[in-house]
């Protein structure tokens, strides 16, 4: 059982390795497709996907009336791959030096977002590399891992010294203070957006 999470931990998820406070949660149902995988695999994202839009009461649906689709989940062998996928290059901002930069990294997998006028979420893009690490996950794990990582703008180094699912007899679950984080996260009297750090405070009297 995790421990109960206290204002500077709260704050901690949100704050980045350059000091700035930032909070973002989706302001629009979540419209997602998935590219690259195998209908299993397509229906156990889906499925990790509506689990956690039950878990912070937020809509998952079909379409949006916007973008069509406003999270793009994109299963890769090699980086390059993202090269040739038609018109990516129009959603995502310099496509070629970001392939280049996550191929000197090494990284198997990166997240981009974009927000609306108020700052909420508009739409997410998750890229996935199918290394040796990464095929060896099981499906249920990557796609619950994947889906708490989109519902909020967490820190970049959020999760840098505790990944966001625990184990729990075997079973890989979310962590519990993540799971109590989404949740107030998505609270009706809560801002979609917020760069002030007392929205911590805020956020952790709601857990």
């Amino acid at each position: 059982m995790d421990e109960k999470p206290t204002p500077e931990t709260v704050a901690a998820l949100f704050t980045r390795s350059n000091g700035d406070y930032a909070f973002a949660r989706w302001g629009r149902p979540i419209a997602p497709v998935i590219f690259g995988v195998d209908d299993a695999t397509l229906a156990t994202f889906k499925g990790a996907l509506q689990a956690m839009g039950t878990l912070a009461r937020h809509s998952v649906a079909e379409t949006d009336p916007e973008l069509g689709a406003n999270l793009m989940i994109f299963f890769a062998r090699t980086w390059d791959e993202l090269l040739d996928v038609p018109n990516l290059g129009q959603l995502v901002p310099d496509l070629a030096p970001l392939v280049a930069r996550l191929n000197g990294a090494g990284a198997n997998q990166y997240r981009f977002f974009r927000f609306d006028a108020q700052g909420a979420i508009k739409a997410a893009f998750v890229f996935l590399r199918m290394d040796d690490h990464l095929s060896q996950t099981p499906a249920q794990d990557l796609a619950l891992a994947q889906a708490a990582h989109i519902m909020c703008l967490w820190s970049d180094i959020a999760f840098a010294a505790r990944p966001v699912l625990a184990d729990a007899g075997g079973v890989a679950v979310l962590r519990d203070d993540i799971a109590a984080v989404i949740r107030a996260a998505y609270a009706p009297v809560l801002p979609h957006f917020s760069r002030d750090a007392s929205h911590a405070l805020r956020l952790w009297a709601r857990l």
